[in-house]
């Protein structure tokens, strides 16, 4: 028995670093701009045309699916009558087909007659070239409120906006459905919208720069924090990169991307680079204005935020309102495929400055806030610079490795124990026939 358990303990160790070695990295074609990554823990659904058909959606979950050009689809979710829902749409166009001003996806989370309770849309605008775009709905409870505020069930609509120019691909869909933690004092909380904020441009990073690799997609996206980050690999022409920052209770984030020169042209090229942010459930924040590029130094910057606040979803301005929780920002950084014309296939240095300003605040919510948090380990990860995936596996590591030490430790102890009871029973034991003196069984078979 204690020999099972052993190799028990041996074949865990062994399944951890298997699965270690199984959580998916970057995705990349010979030579091409990686992919999107999606969650591999996600769900495959397919949306109902038909809201009575409609799959349920789980909190905390994460889920696949995919929309046609002018598709309308439904899916379900059983709401109570006190926990705020986000429902996220991650649209992915399928092999950079074309978009063009106006094509996009719209979210809504809907009651049972067809009342809207919030909506959102997320559209490829002047910057006219296929990404991975996000928008998001919520259900939430206000005590003045009569809209949306019973226990029941609920649609989410996802529609899909295309001209008759784009391309008629099928976008795929990555959808997240997180709840709200409860409050510690609902009815201490400040209900009027934040009137003003620190708005002047920070002082630069002083630290010098360190070069980052960003990620493919929200799931793999790599921690920054404070600093001056240069892209490992610059970005390519058509290529997106994301960048995720830990950003607490009362603090601003402010963002700019620099891009360097290139001297194999100078033609101009509008819209070239689309800077991005996100907040915590995957709602859409803000994005800076396409910047334009002639072969020179560019960059451009994030308009000022206010800091991470409650009753920041009480203003009437979309990117004020979802500063309303801490947690991961993403950002993400797009080059145009149209720069590959002018100036060629290879990447351009990239460089993200970003700025992280505040003190931090206590988390309004009771109890453990998940991912509307940020903890020590979000610091440590964005200072070293981890994905999630790599996190995990650093964990995943960390746990074989105790593994492997609890293993060995019980079969250097096996070891020890036999061989002082084979010298005892060897001190006692009678002489054999040939006169030597083995203890029962004989000595150790080797093989």
């Amino acid at each position: 028995m204690r020999q099972r358990n052993r190799g028990r303990v041996a074949l865990a160790a062994v399944a951890a670093m298997c699965a270690a070695a199984a959580l998916p990295g970057q995705a990349y074609a010979a030579g091409e701009p990686a992919t999107y990554t999606f969650d591999p823990g996600a769900e495959k659904i397919d949306g109902a045309e038909a809201s009575t058909d409609a799959s349920a959606l789980t909190a905390g979950s994460v889920y696949r699916s995919s929309i046609k050009p002018g598709q309308k689809l439904y899916y379900r979710l059983n709401l109570d009558a006190k926990t705020n829902g986000y429902v996220s749409a991650v649209a992915v166009p399928r092999g950079g087909g074309q978009v063009a001003y106006g094509d996009g996806i719209t979210v809504s989370i809907r009651d049972s007659t067809d009342l809207q309770c919030s909506s959102e849309d997320a559209r490829f605008e002047s910057a006219e070239f296929a990404r991975p775009i996000a928008a998001y709905a919520y259900r939430i409870m206000e005590k003045d409120s009569s809209i949306c505020q019973e226990a029941g069930t609920y649609n989410v609509l996802i529609e899909r906006e295309s001209k008759e120019t784009s391309a008629p691909d099928e976008w795929d869909l990555e959808l997240r459905y997180e709840s709200e933690p409860q409050l510690k004092s609902a009815g201490s909380m400040p209900t009027d919208a934040p009137e003003s904020w620190p708005s002047a441009s920070p002082v630069p990073p002083t630290t010098a720069p360190q070069k980052r690799s960003g990620g493919t997609s929200y799931y793999d996206a790599t921690g920054l924090e404070t600093g001056e980050w240069q892209e490992k690999g610059g970005i390519k022409p058509g290529q997106t990169l994301f960048y995720r920052v830990p950003v607490d209770w009362g603090q601003q984030i402010f963002a700019t991307a620099d891009l360097s020169n290139n001297n194999a042209s100078d033609d101009f090229i509008g819209n070239a680079l689309a800077l991005s942010l996100d907040n915590p459930a995957y709602g859409h924040v803000d994005s800076a204005t396409p910047l334009s590029y002639s072969g020179k130094p560019a960059s451009v910057s994030l308009d000022p935020l206010p800091p991470v606040a409650y009753e920041n979803r009480y203003d009437s301005t979309s990117s004020v309102s979802a500063m309303r929780f801490a947690g991961w920002y993403y950002l993400s950084v797009t080059l145009s495929p149209a720069v590959a014309k002018s100036y060629g296939d290879k990447a351009i240095p990239l460089t993200l400055r970003i700025k992280v300003e505040g003190k931090a605040r206590n988390s309004p919510y009771a109890g453990d806030a998940g991912i509307f948090s940020v903890t020590q380990d979000d610091k440590d990860m964005a200072r070293d610079g981890q994905s999630g995936p790599q996190a995990a596996r650093s964990d995943t590591m960390k746990m074989v490795g105790a593994a492997g030490i609890g293993a060995g430790s019980v079969l250097v102890l096996g070891l020890g124990v036999w061989t002082l009871l084979a010298r005892r029973r060897a001190t006692t034991a009678p002489a054999g026939p040939s006169g030597g003196n083995q203890p029962y069984g004989g000595p150790p078979q080797t093989w």
